[in-house]
């Protein structure tokens, strides 16, 4: 997903469950013991995306930080500027067609965005055209 993001010109963010064990995330940017993270190349050094988990090193509000974070706790990746992605989640929001930017928190990154520029994750949606008016070959699976 990273890879396809990253070719298509988008910005790749993860949702992350920043109580699991083996998280290592900037406290202050925690929302709700969740963090959305920007894992662009652009936002990040030394990122290693791995079976076991996503690593690298960032700014947050000009401060350096190493992050870590295990594929146990990752909750989601999407697109910045569509929304489209994947969730990992076992269980759906309660109620909701589309996953909104307050049950993942705020994005952190070294552009230090603020909650209210995240897209939401429209699962209903994804196989729909996107705004630029292409059509994603990638369809999110239920």
């Amino acid at each position: 997903m990273h890879e396809w993001m990253t070719d298509s010109g988008q910005t790749p963010h993860i949702a992350v469950d920043a109580t699991a064990d083996g998280v290592s995330v900037p406290r202050e940017f925690v929302q709700d013991g969740r963090i959305v993270l920007n894992i662009s190349y652009a936002a990040t050094e030394n990122l290693d995306l791995s079976r076991n988990g996503i690593s690298f090193q960032a700014r947050f509000a000009g401060k350096p930080f190493a992050v870590s974070v295990p594929a146990s706790a990752v909750l989601a990746i999407y697109a910045r500027e569509t929304g489209e992605g994947m969730v990992f989640s076992s269980q759906p929001p309660s109620g909701e067609q589309s996953i909104a930017n307050e049950e993942f928190g705020v994005i952190a990154d070294s552009a230090d965005y603020s909650a209210d520029q995240a897209p939401a994750i429209d699962r209903d949606n994804a196989d729909r055209p996107r705004r630029s008016g292409a059509r994603s070959h990638l369809r999110v699976i239920k």
